[in-house]
């Protein structure tokens, strides 16, 4: 149903309610609270060879609440820099706050020492100076950037990167939204990350009830008992959730209602970032498909969905053909706790229904890395488990699980630290399924073995060796690492010989979702897709799952290597790899 204003009513009728009142209307989640006309408000763009930005403190205005921020040139998200393919650029950075802080230019291929990691590629940019960027594009897409010193990122410090093909561009459209998704809190980040180091789940609210037990909702009293004896929590999908976050798109609130206009009959490309600290958003436009085009900048064979999961760091293009009416674009988070609203409409003032939140997933045994074990299942044993898995601590052959992590055996590259809650004993390769929560939907949901490169691969060499890295985690005391190993522990870089083709396998021994961002480099997805593998920079590792890249170490110097959800990294899920040139080659 499309209304020229979005009425109390209607909007309750979206979310499966009936009727209401003023009085009532505070007590709804922003994303279902009564809003405005719409905000017809572009990004604001700077363009050209030679582009000055300025980081500082920044009001800004969330659902008509003020609010501080660290913005760029007075804005959040930052303002879209726009540049060309091939050309070179100057980009200077001022910072007017009283501490360091630094750009790191997100899935752009440049030299190590533009990459802006402080510590790592540059020393950082000190308060109330100018560091100047120069570097020549060599890549076209979408991208972003983004602050790596400490957690300003979480403040605002963020925006969205289009950079324009130097020839004719393949994806033809005839107009073009950028959508930049991102979360924002009221507590100061680093409050946040207090009270995640004092509980975990701390910003859980939406744990197993009684209620829910007696409906026959979640998990059984024997699986609830299992999982209690190893405390672990299944609904704890999300670090940070809705309980303190405000969901934003394009820096807008959901009643804010940000609004993309278009011509019936156009082909409307999207083109979304993921610039979140910790949220996973689930995007669909109910009414429309959305056709693929593009992850990480780089160009993918068309892949019509209803839906797809965005991951911290990711990019999507999409094209959509919308028809004369309105359409509630949903940014809906994996914990399904929230939402981002947002209104494509050919005409301002315009919405459409907003649908509600949907059930909440809740994690189960594949999710821990016990592949398909049914823990939920009465008889004499686990129908999965295996001595071997026995004599692993994660299951017994008379039914009962262990809960003992104490004596599980690790990978020999993993340190037994306190930072290995878990071992995963039968990850699985995840990519051909459904995110969490997205199995049983009744629509065509995006899976990374649905994607494919345009062109063939630049290398195709078979892999010189192959390595495994496991994402590590202690939900309980948050704390969490590669290997066992967070970055301040870590003595040395992970070397690389430049120009070598390395096989590398992670595996998720944790029960949330990572997404993994390597510096400088892209790498081909191993999906079965030989040379027309997609070419990504980040990739979203399922709990209790593993996935596979191929990658040519082919830029020198020294790289960062992380998850992206911000606390992880904050927290030591980090690395250095260094690239250097073979022996003979010379320093």
């Amino acid at each position: 149903m499309d209304i020229s204003t979005l009425d109390r009513r209607t909007l309750l009728r979206g979310m499966g309610a009936a009727g209401g009142t003023a009085a009532l209307a505070a007590w709804f989640p922003a994303w279902a609270q009564p809003v405005s006309a719409g905000i017809v408000r572009p990004l604001p763009t700077l363009e050209g060879t030679d582009i000055a930005l300025r980081v500082g403190h920044h009001m800004m205005m969330i659902d008509g609440r003020k609010s501080h921020a660290i913005g760029i040139n007075g804005t959040v998200p930052a303002p879209l820099v726009r540049l060309k393919e091939g050309t070179k650029v100057r980009l200077s950075v001022t910072n007017d706050l009283d501490e360091d802080t630094s750009i790191h230019w997100h899935g752009l291929l440049v030299p190590f020492e533009m990459d802006g990691v402080p510590g790592v590629s540059f020393p950082g940019i000190k308060p109330h100076t100018t560091f100047t960027y120069e570097f020549e594009l060599q890549q076209s897409g979408t991208y972003w950037y983004h602050s790596h010193s400490g957690l300003q990122e979480q403040m605002g410090h963020y925006g969205p990167i289009v950079i324009d093909p130097a020839g004719v561009d393949p994806i033809q459209s005839d107009r073009e939204h950028v959508i930049v998704l991102s979360d924002y809190s009221y507590l100061h980040p680093h409050t946040l990350y207090r009270k995640l180091k004092q509980q975990g789940g701390y910003f859980n609210y939406q744990k197993q009830t009684l209620a829910g037990l007696l409906a026959g909702r979640d998990q059984t009293l024997k699986e609830r008992i299992e999982w209690g004896a190893m405390r672990m929590d299944p609904t704890d999908l999300s670090d940070v959730t809705g309980s303190i976050y405000s969901y934003l798109i394009n820096g807008h609130g959901p009643a804010d209602n940000w609004t993309g206009l278009f011509t019936a009959g156009e082909r409307v490309r999207l083109r979304f970032v993921n610039a979140a600290a910790m949220t996973t958003f689930n995007v669909r436009i109910p009414g429309l498909k959305l056709t693929v085009v593009a992850t990480d900048g780089l160009n993918v064979r068309p892949v019509p969905v209803d839906e797809f999961q965005i991951g911290v760091a990711e990019t999507y293009d999409v094209i959509v053909e919308p028809e004369d009416r309105a359409y509630t674009l949903v940014a809906e988070t994996s914990d399904r706790s929230g939402m981002g609203r947002a209104t494509l409409a050919p005409r301002a003032g315009m919405a459409a229904e907003v649908p509600p939140l949907r059930k909440r997933a809740v994690l189960t045994m594949k999710d821990m890395g016990m592949g398909d074990m049914d823990h939920g299942a009465s008889g004499a044993g686990d129908a999965g488990c295996t001595p071997e898995h026995a004599a692993m601590g994660h299951c017994t052959l008379g039914g009962e699980m262990n809960h003992s992590m104490r004596d599980f055996n690790v990978a020999p590259n993993v340190k037994k630290t306190p930072t290995v809650q878990m071992i995963s004993p039968m990850p699985m390769d995840r990519t051909a399924e459904p995110a969490l929560g997205l199995e049983d939907v009744k629509h065509k949901v995006l899976v990374y073995r649905d994607l494919m490169a345009v062109e063939r691969n630049p290398d195709v060499r078979a892999p010189g060796r192959e390595m495994q890295i496991h994402l590590t985690g202690n939900m309980e005391r948050y704390m969490w690492a590669f290997d066992g190993e967070k970055l301040s522990e870590v003595k040395d870089a992970i070397p690389f010989v430049k120009d070598e083709r390395v096989r590398v396998t992670l595996v998720n021994d944790t029960m949330m979702a990572h997404p993994i961002h390597l510096h400088g480099h892209f790498f081909e997805l191993v999906t079965g897709h030989g040379e027309y593998a997609p070419r990504k920079h980040t990739i979203q590792v399922a709990p209790g799952g593993k996935m596979t890249f191929d990658v040519t170490m082919d830029a020198e110097g020294d790289w960062a290597f992380h998850c992206h959800l911000l606390y992880h990294m904050h927290a030591g899920m980090m690395q250095v790899v260094t690239v250097r040139p073979s022996e003979g080659e010379g320093a």
